[in-house]
């Protein structure tokens, strides 16, 4: 355990309330940024996408299951891999649990991959889930949402909602592929134990995207990607309330596993 100040009670009573000032002024900005995300125009989806199901091919539409709204975690998982992203697999294991609550709601939230469907369903059982997830193969839908390019071709930055840092790294694996001997141990990690090259681990992104549907028509609302998307990682907010943090150093998310794949090291750290 990393030495730390300490002090008495009365001076972290203090503290605290000057940081509770603090933390009452970012809620208050949440709220806000929730209301313009609100307000953002609405955008009619006219293609037709056709995504492979348990219950046989369905259209966008029909994967409202009768909500009104529909919310879509795109999951990292393409055609050719054997395992879907570590990262995405540590975001989902919280899906489960909200979905009755957001149906009270009228919506309804669902995973979409690029992978076929038999291996979606067989991860999933792996993992032990129940959310709806349904297959995008053979359909634009992940393209022309900003999560998926060709194969081999890294995402282009236009497309995505990025941080300046991420465009800049991928700009740069576009022009100097030797760079990929450099890159953050996660994602050389993440390719290898989801059976993919560098190339198709960048081929694939994760993000959100939400969805209305008002009469016979269906708009696009809102999506966000990258760390947009880290709302859903609930163990990173309750990490960021313990007393050492993320404690990841120069290596975000590197110590992310999917959660059968944990073994306790010696002194009972995973």
């Amino acid at each position: 355990m990393p030495e730390h100040r300490t002090a008495t009670r009365e001076e972290w009573t203090a503290a605290r309330a000057a940081l509770l000032t603090r933390e009452k002024e970012l809620t208050r900005m949440g709220d806000e940024l929730a209301r313009e995300r609100r307000e953002l125009p609405w955008v009619a989806v006219e293609k037709e996408y056709t995504f492979q199901t348990v219950d046989g091919p369905k259209r966008l539409a029909a994967l409202f299951a009768g909500g009104s709204q529909l919310v879509v975690y795109h999951f990292m998982f393409g055609p050719d891999w054997e395992s879907g992203c570590p990262a995405c697999s540590a975001t989902a294991d919280s899906f489960d649990g909200v979905l009755a609550h957001l149906k009270a709601r009228g919506v309804t939230m669902i995973c979409v991959s690029r992978a076929p469907l038999d291996k979606l369903l067989a991860y999933r059982e792996r993992m032990g889930w129940s959310f709806d997830w349904v297959s995008s193969f053979e359909s634009d839908f992940n393209l022309d949402f900003g999560v998926s390019a060709g194969e081999g071709t890294p995402h282009d930055p236009s497309a995505l909602m990025l941080e300046a840092n991420e465009v800049a790294l991928l700009k740069q694996l576009n022009e100097q592929p030797a760079l990929r001997g450099n890159l953050p141990l996660v994602a050389i990690q993440n390719a290898s134990s989801s059976g993919t090259s560098l190339d198709g681990y960048f081929s694939e992104g994760h993000g959100i995207s939400t969805f209305v549907r008002d009469g016979g028509t269906v708009y696009h609302c809102y999506s966000s990607y990258s760390r947009g998307t880290e709302f859903l990682m609930g163990y990173y907010a309750i990490l960021d309330r313990a007393p050492t943090g993320r404690d990841e150093g120069d290596q975000p998310m590197g110590w992310v596993r999917r959660h059968d794949e944990y073994r306790l090291a010696e002194g009972g750290m995973p």
